[in-house]
């Protein structure tokens, strides 16, 4: 569904120029259900808002499904966001018209496409918990209520691609389970790809595959050691348990060789800018530069 490599995303105003990516490389399988974790900086949103048709690629290869988005035309990608991706925003308030009801919030991406289908309407807010308040205003549903509306509206047009920019982050643990668990049922139940970026640990832990950004690059990978086990599974019951406890950690390479060791192993091997790296036929070993004095130390 994604392919990204060497993505370059470079922001320029007339004093300043900001490189947000750096030649990122992702792929993500058609009806996967993953998450993008980084600290703020790290490139994540602007990944997210690329994949969206929001913000337009400086470099390099994106691909979602059959479309090209370095080479898109305008039009084009009028097409692509109303055909093939849904977005929802931490702030629900940028989806939703206070003066509509939910199930006329949800219709209205499909009068702006000309196919409105409200029995489909109906069926999206049944299918986030909303059976009953699909006839009240903003208003009078709460924030996670809100929240669970933008979801509705975001597959309203039947996109293949889900996005979502943290979409837990302003509702109580019980409202963000219950996110969770949407999301889960609409990948099993549609087979929608569903890419969640993300800072909370215990909702990442709930996705079989995590992928850390770093500077604008993939550093990490983190895979669910059983995938098997079943949504309501002690694994996701616990999710105060760290992602490495639930998930076996992977660094990522990429096509010339090239990897991110975590900054805490160089920092504890005392390597800042060169190491000294052998390879005994079985393992690759990072130490620090002998020519530094001291005992070297082995990763």
């Amino acid at each position: 569904m994604i392919h990204c490599e060497g993505l370059v995303k470079i922001y320029k105003t007339d004093d300043l120029e900001v490189v947000a990516l750096q030649g990122l490389n992702l792929t993500v399988e058609d009806g996967e259900l993953m998450a993008i974790i980084g600290n703020s900086g790290s490139g994540k949103s602007t990944l997210l808002n690329t994949l969206g048709g929001l913000d337009r690629p400086s470099a390099g290869q994106v691909k979602v499904g059959p479309w090209d988005l370095l080479k898109i035309t305008e039009e084009e990608l009028v097409q692509y966001k109303r055909e093939t991706v849904g977005f929802i925003w931490q702030n629900n308030a940028r989806n939703l018209l206070p003066y509509l009801t939910a199930l006329e919030n949800v219709e209205m991406p499909m009068m702006l496409s000309g196919k409105v289908d409200r029995a489909y309407a109906k069926q999206l807010l049944e299918w986030v918990g909303l059976k009953e308040r699909m006839h009240n205003k903003l208003h009078q549903l709460s924030g996670g209520e809100q929240q669970r509306v933008a979801i509705a509206i975001s597959l309203s047009n039947r996109p293949k691609l889900l996005l979502a920019d943290e979409p837990t982050g302003s509702v109580d643990t019980a409202t963000s389970d219950l996110i969770m668990g949407i999301f889960r049922t609409l990948n099993r139940e549609l087979g929608i790809t569903i890419v969640i970026v993300t800072h909370d640990m215990s909702l990442a832990s709930k996705v079989d595959r995590v992928v850390a950004i770093r500077d604008g690059l993939t550093s990490t990978e983190f895979i669910k050691r059983n995938p098997n086990i079943s949504d309501g599974g002690e694994i996701e019951q616990k999710s105060s348990r760290s992602l490495n406890q639930v998930h076996e950690a992977y660094v990522v390479v990429d096509r010339v060789g090239r990897l991110q060791v975590p900054k805490e192993y160089l920092t504890a091997l005392g390597i800042k800018d060169k190491a000294s790296m052998e390879f005994d036929g079985e393992r690759i070993i990072i130490s620090s530069p002998k020519s530094l004095g001291g005992n070297s130390h082995e990763q």
